[in-house]
């Protein structure tokens, strides 16, 4: 069951039952716990929802834009700062090794026709083209396209593994102008992704995530304000 409503109903109940019973330490004790628990509930309503008539309620709505230029703001100056993607290049292994970075993924994914395409032209328009015409044309050497390109992107990627290379990338990253384009390109990636939210779909993630964690604070405003409530209740009586 919901904390906010077991918390508000059981204070609900207090109230009647000292009002019922004409005790008025109890009708004191539930009012308490009712005002403490419906006051921080309607707190963290407020948050998410415009009430109209209370100045400041859907402040995470009304402050979307505000919200979306914080959050980029803090990944770009605490996550993707220059200090840290320097961090994140010169990083080390288990073994206090420079981390290499991992280029045969990106070269299985690379295009290699064309490379293909141009190699079957340069033979066609050197010395080697009309010899290969008396033997069919290019079309000979169309089985040959697959093996090709499996050779080439083998080639590549022992390249990209070597230390020569991977020094060279890291040299080049370093430049202050490269790492102001890698910012700017992630920038770039942050910033369109933060587009795509919507002010609802960020009060779903937000209620989503604290939801627990609020309720517990309508739990403790009943359960607090109860017992400030049979405090006074008490001192009134003594008195």
């Amino acid at each position: 069951m919901n904390k906010s409503m077991l918390t508000n109903g059981v204070a609900l109940a207090i109230t009647i039952a000292g009002f019922g019973l004409a005790q008025p330490w109890l009708l004191t004790t539930g009012l308490f716990a009712l005002s403490g628990g419906l006051t921080n509930w309607l707190a963290v309503h407020m948050l998410f929802e415009k009430v109209p008539g209370l100045y400041g309620s859907g402040v995470i709505p009304a402050r979307f834009e505000q919200l979306k230029q914080s959050l980029q703001q803090l990944l770009m100056t605490q996550f993707f700062s220059s200090d840290n993607i320097d961090r994140f290049l010169h990083q080390q292994n288990e073994y206090g090794e420079p981390m290499k970075l991992e280029l045969g993924p990106v070269i299985e994914q690379v295009e290699l026709d064309p490379a293909f395409d141009a190699l079957l032209k340069v033979v066609e328009e050197s010395s080697f083209g009309s010899m290969l015409m008396m033997v069919g044309g290019k079309k000979v050497l169309l089985p040959l396209r697959d093996p090709f390109i499996q050779e080439l992107k083998a080639a590549l990627t022992e390249i990209a593994d070597s230390d020569a290379f991977q020094q060279q990338v890291l040299l080049q990253l370093e430049r202050p102008e490269q790492m102001q384009q890698i910012q700017q390109h992630i920038e770039t990636i942050v910033e369109a992704r933060l587009d795509e939210l919507t002010p609802e779909l960020v009060k779903q993630m937000l209620q989503q995530m604290i939801k627990e964690h609020l309720g517990w604070l309508v739990v403790w405003g009943g359960f607090f304000g109860g017992l400030l409530g049979l405090l006074a209740a008490l001192v009134l009586n003594g008195l």
